[in-house]
């Protein structure tokens, strides 16, 4: 079982999509996760949501022209991202299983991005074959964006996997770090408690 459902007991979607539609109400900028993969990949590039959630960062990239597919264990989750886009392709099925052919997809997305904390709220001892699921997801130059908190003030449970042990993982996998960056917007990743990481193919 993951983390994320024993946290949750997996009946968390109206709730998770409701606090986001008011932070959204609210003026708060919801997108930074878009915006950044947008500034890596061109509109019309194959980007894979793993661990979509309710579908927020999503369905903003497919507003933006993207060619996108999300992947999720949660039902609860995955039925608010079904009710707010309908037409977007959604999957149920857990990450350390994840295998495009089972799903009829091609295994050639151009950027996958892990937002939400989705790598500390994994089963634990899963995250070495999640990432090389991911990897082996990615066309020969392609992107694997992850974001995720490292201490327990950026985390709704203990701390789990840590950068050099994400870094190992993706090693292990064939990927290259390229950049790190303290929050969506980019800021330098200088230390700190959270961390999104862009590792090549």
């Amino acid at each position: 079982m993951s983390r994320w459902e024993q946290l949750t007991g997996g009946t968390s979607g109206q709730d998770y999509a409701a606090r986001f539609a008011a932070l959204a109400g609210s003026g708060k900028d919801v997108h930074g996760e878009a915006r950044f993969c947008a500034a890596l990949v061109p509109p019309g590039a194959r980007v894979l949501d793993a661990g979509c959630g309710t579908g927020r960062v999503m369905i903003r990239l497919a507003e933006l022209g993207y060619d996108c597919v999300g992947v999720d264990l949660d039902a609860s989750m995955l039925a608010e991202a079904r009710r707010q886009a309908p037409a977007l392709p959604w999957f149920q099925t857990d990450l350390a299983g994840f295998d495009p052919a089972l799903l009829g997809i091609a295994a050639d997305f151009e950027l996958v991005v892990a937002a939400g904390n989705v790598f500390p709220l994994l089963a634990a001892g899963t995250e070495a074959t999640v990432v090389g699921r991911l990897a082996a997801s990615l066309r020969p130059g392609g992107l694997l964006v992850a974001g995720f908190g490292l201490d327990e003030a950026h985390l709704p449970v203990p701390p789990g996997i840590t950068l050099p042990q994400y870094d190992d993982c993706c090693a292990s996998a064939g990927l290259t770090l390229v950049d790190r960056f303290a929050t969506w917007d980019a800021d330098p990743y200088t230390g700190g408690g959270y961390a999104v990481s862009v590792h090549r193919r």
